[in-house]
């Protein structure tokens, strides 16, 4: 979040109150430890200049208080295993396994693919992602498994971001939706955009949405659901479920996009799917040293596979 500017105005004299008493009644969420960081760090004024935490306010007086930038905290290396798929001096390849979180956020600061990697790289992560995310240059959801590129320095990091943002990059995802999907390929063209009350969640919004284009063809028809291999033309966030949630057949496991469609599933199969039934089958590019074109496949998880077992 960028830095951001409050100001208040003093309307009457408090000469028996300090200034970061004053400010923690202000903003009851922040603790009157942190105002004074703020404060010994110049980032409140009062009346243009810096001030002390036992200023008395007066009357008149103007409060600049400046939220600085957050700089998340610099993760720690973790002994945690990882299925590599290829990897040499320049990048590696692995399989995410679900549940994994590929960088720490709020909430996630521990246990996370970045912990995993400065283990197992040693510090050899490119730095363009910042001191939360080392090395990352794509990322898969939480409950999404299978192919995930990591860059060991920065040039081979600036050359994947061009592929991927030059639509170079072939991503082919498996997934196991609701529903028997009548035809056995097609296509989504359908702009995405942020929800406009459900914040963490996307929705198709044509007219002010970014493009978004998605691939498909039926891999398998099962009971009640369908296993279906998807081309991404484009990157939006959470594209193939929103994508196939618009279609009608959300995806098996997603309880955000399609909770009403996977409780049918579940009264019909007598079993809920663990997670979102979506896994990165296959990733490829061009290798940003040898120039090659490299492509690499991941294995399907043990509880896809079980999903797939009894749904045929």
């Amino acid at each position: 979040m960028p830095s951001r500017t409050e100001t208040i105005s003093v309307e009457i004299s408090l000469p028996r109150e300090r200034l970061d008493t004053f400010l923690r009644v202000q903003f009851p969420a922040v603790s009157r430890v942190a105002i004074q960081r703020l404060i010994e760090q110049g980032h409140i004024r009062v009346n243009g200049r810096t001030a002390k935490s036992t200023h008395h306010p007066s009357a008149g007086e103007r409060i600049e208080v400046r939220w600085p930038e957050a700089r998340p905290a610099e993760a720690q290396a973790e002994a945690i295993p990882l299925n590599i798929l290829f990897e040499d001096a320049d990048l590696l390849v692995l399989n995410k396994p679900p549940g994994l979180v590929v960088h720490p956020a709020a909430g996630h600061e521990e246990h996370t693919l970045v912990n995993a990697l400065l283990h197992h790289c040693a510090g050899q992560l490119s730095g363009i992602g910042g001191v939360a995310r080392p090395g990352i240059v794509h990322r898969l959801d939480k409950e999404t498994s299978g192919c995930l590129v990591v860059a060991k320095n920065d040039a081979v990091h600036v050359s994947l971001a061009n592929q991927f943002a030059g639509r170079q990059v072939e991503k082919i995802y498996h997934a196991i939706v609701c529903g028997e999907i009548p035809r056995d390929h097609g296509e989504i063209r359908a702009a995405i955009a942020r929800h406009p009350t459900h914040r963490k969640r996307m929705t198709v919004a044509d007219g002010r949405g970014r493009e978004a284009w998605t691939s498909y063809r039926v891999f398998e028809r099962l009971d009640s659901a369908t296993l279906v291999e998807v081309l991404l033309h484009t990157g939006r966030t959470h594209q193939i479920r929103v994508h196939f949630q618009h279609l009608g057949f959300p995806i098996v496991g997603d309880a955000t996009y399609g909770s009403r469609q996977n409780r049918r599933l579940a009264d019909v199969m007598g079993y809920y799917a663990p997670r979102q039934m979506l896994h990165a089958q296959k990733l490829s590019f061009r290798h940003p040293q040898t120039k090659k074109k490299m492509t690499c496949e991941a294995a399907w998880p043990e509880d896809f596979q079980e999903v797939l077992s009894i749904l045929r």
